[in-house]
């Protein structure tokens, strides 16, 4: 969730995953998956660092280092079918 500001000032908690696009006009409306939009007093570029944000703390907070962990897994290997031996 990210948290956003309406043009009125009031806070409101937004599941950045449903975010389809964000759009500038001058405002910055968000449109979710579903076609619900939300006028928002950020800009497009804060709300992206927002979300940015957001999925490097689910990262961070699991322990697991991105980099690290996808060379740790073992290699990948062929594997004959029952019925071909």
């Amino acid at each position: 969730m990210i948290a956003l500001s309406r043009l009125n000032g009031s806070r409101f908690a937004l599941n950045s995953d449903l975010i389809e696009r964000i759009d500038a006009s001058p405002d910055t409306v968000i449109t979710l998956v579903d076609g619900t939009k939300y006028l928002v007093a950020e800009s497009i570029d804060d709300v992206i660092d927002g979300v940015r944000a957001f999925r490097a703390s689910i990262i961070a907070s699991s322990g697991l280092d991105p980099v690290h962990t996808i060379q740790q897994q073992p290699p990948l290997r062929v594997v004959a079918r029952s019925e071909d031996l």
